[in-house]
């Protein structure tokens, strides 16, 4: 697997690194290297915690080093949490904070927020951008995260949509067909509002990417973003109060609630 700028947050990949670089104290990484039959930069990456180590590897490492399959059980473990594994550093703590939210402000750009997505949109997604063995548990979680929308308590949620992200044909015309009358579908909560910015609007601060904002009833509202396939929790006042403008810019360019609907089904019909 290709290495990655930061490292991983998952405890099983760091607790491999941790283990590996214990087991390696005597020897350099290039003696090591030489050992196994693997690069320096590889030692490196899996030991920073930056490359996932595959099976074979681990059972090398087990072989040289007599562990009695210490480091292929790491592998395993890292194996069965792998979803975590692969989604962007920042994104696993964002989920849990939205899970207790009270408040949802969310803004996409080019794509539908996760939290609307159908089952078919978000696989259409995600096969373009994870391993075919690993979507289905991507999608599984997805649709699993969209369980606070319908729990007893749900949390509000304001959504803003650019109009371009509505037109963009993911898997295909059924498939968009669906994600937008389930769009319509959502839009008749009365927790749920669902807000257009048309293409007419031009240049706005939305252009800059997507973004969200959640609250909470006792701590500080955080704002999550992505960028460059890294998530990142803002939970300082001045970060998150410089999304807040941002996002209430955004809205200041969106549609009624009711007239976002009308173009939602105009777009619609036009499938």
């Amino acid at each position: 697997m290709v290495a990655q700028r930061e490292p991983y947050e998952v405890p099983a990949i760091r607790a491999f690194a941790a283990e590996l670089t214990a087991w390696r104290c005597t020897m350099s990484k290039v003696e090591l290297a030489e050992r196994l039959g693997y690069t320096p930069q590889l030692i490196g990456q899996i030991e920073g915690g930056k490359n996932i180590p595959s099976k074979q590897f681990a059972e090398d490492c087990d072989t040289y080093f007599k562990t009695n399959g210490l480091f292929v059980r790491l592998w395993k473990l890292i194996m069965e949490t792998r979803r975590m594994a692969v989604l962007p550093p920042g994104f696993s703590k964002y989920v849990q904070l939205e899970a207790q939210a009270g408040t949802i402000r969310t803004y996409s750009l080019v794509l539908i927020q996760g939290l609307l997505q159908t089952e078919e949109y978000a696989r259409a997604i995600l096969l373009t951008i994870q391993r075919p063995d690993t979507v289905e548990q991507f999608v599984t979680a997805r649709m699993e995260r969209q369980a606070i929308l319908t729990r007893e308590k749900p949390p509000r949620l304001w959504a803003t949509i650019d109009e371009r992200a509505l037109r963009s044909m993911i898997g295909g015309r059924e498939v968009m067909r669906g994600q937008l009358e389930h769009l319509l579908e959502l839009s008749k909560r009365p927790s749920i509002m669902i807000e257009v910015v048309p293409q007419s609007a031009d240049e706005y601060a939305g252009l800059g990417g997507d973004l969200i904002l959640l609250g909470f009833d006792n701590q500080p509202d955080i704002a999550y973003t992505e960028s460059a396939g890294r998530g990142q929790v803002v939970e300082d006042a001045a970060g998150v109060s410089e999304f807040q403008v941002r996002y209430d810019l955004i809205r200041g360019h969106a549609l009624p609630v009711a007239e976002s609907r009308k173009l939602i089904e105009s777009i619609l019909e036009d499938l």
